[in-house]
């Protein structure tokens, strides 16, 4: 009895079509209708909603290649997908300025610094070099990148989050309102890590909330409300 043939692999091309028209099918007017709720431009998406863009990124598994060829493609949902399928590992520094340069909404900014950039081995070096960039959503995405550390880098000390604090003061006062909104999250994130850290954002925030500008006087005054709140006192009371 002869062994049965097995069937070759799936193409790259076969693989991009396959999600290409699986996003298709799945995509409703009302998912692309919702989007402008958000400030999302909708012109380039299928209409298709984050748990069914993580649910076809396990069937596709990490690919570096296909996340490339999805990237390409310029439609919202694709580039969203790449978040998922990418493997860290193989994310270079250039691919994060190239792709990093090509945000155009917060959503896809935000979804890639949470989901693959924070988990490169090159994530702290991006937050210093994208936070001196003047585009807004390369910028939004240095703090952005910074919020998602602060979650997903474990083994990372204090230090590096100190440091970080010195680039959040300093772009404070950009006022831009995806640029404000980074920042203050990301602030905030950081004052949330642990006590040490919740201390150094506390006299940050309150410097900024002493400006006589708008910008740093709301992002320190919104960061104080919750880093000094008694649900964060709590939590953090608890990892003395």
């Amino acid at each position: 009895m002869t062994a049965a043939r097995k069937s070759p692999p799936p193409s790259l091309e076969d693989q991009l079509r396959f999600a290409l028209a699986w996003l298709e099918r799945r995509g409703t007017k009302r998912v692309r209708d919702g989007m402008a709720r958000y400030a999302i431009p909708s012109d380039t998406a299928y209409g298709v909603s984050m748990t069914g863009i993580q649910t076809l990124a396990k069937l596709l598994g990490k690919n570096h290649e296909l996340a490339a060829a999805l990237w390409t493609t310029g439609r919202y949902e694709a580039r969203l997908l790449t978040a998922y399928v990418d493997d860290p590992a193989r994310v270079t520094p250039g691919q994060m300025d190239r792709w990093a340069r090509g945000f155009d909404n917060w959503a896809v900014c935000d979804t890639l610094c949470f989901a693959l950039f924070d988990r490169t081995p090159h994530a702290w070096a991006k937050v210093t070099q994208w936070s001196a960039r003047r585009g807004e959503f390369v910028k939004r995405a240095a703090f952005a990148l910074l919020w998602g550390l602060t979650v997903h880098d474990k083994r990372a000390g204090n230090e590096p989050f100190l440091r970080a604090l010195l680039l959040v003061e300093d772009a404070a006062a950009d006022e831009r309102h995806l640029v404000k909104k980074a920042v203050n999250m990301a602030l905030r994130a950081i004052g949330k890590r642990n006590p040490a850290l919740n201390a150094a954002a506390v006299t940050v925030a309150r410097r900024l909330a002493q400006s006589t500008e708008p910008a740093p006087r709301w992002v320190g005054k919104d960061a104080l409300r919750e880093l000094t709140g008694p649900s964060v006192v709590r939590r953090l009371a608890g990892r003395k």
